[in-house]
């Protein structure tokens, strides 16, 4: 399954639950980028990555 095909179904699943829509895919990428070549730089993480870093670590509510 692909991006674009999960986004629609959290989207579905938002809606019905009266969730908060997820955002679009690909919304924070530059951001996330950013970070990593920072991280990788020697700096530390800041925003988007570690933002993304938990979202991909914590369990889902599935």
């Amino acid at each position: 399954m692909n991006a674009l095909h999960q986004y629609l179904f959290d989207t579905y699943r938002a809606a019905r639950l009266g969730e908060p829509m997820p955002p679009a895919p690909g919304t924070h990428d530059v951001a996330v980028l950013r970070a990593a070549r920072h991280s990788l730089a020697g700096r530390p993480a800041r925003g988007g990555l570690r933002t993304a870093l938990r979202r991909w670590w914590r369990p889902s509510a599935r």
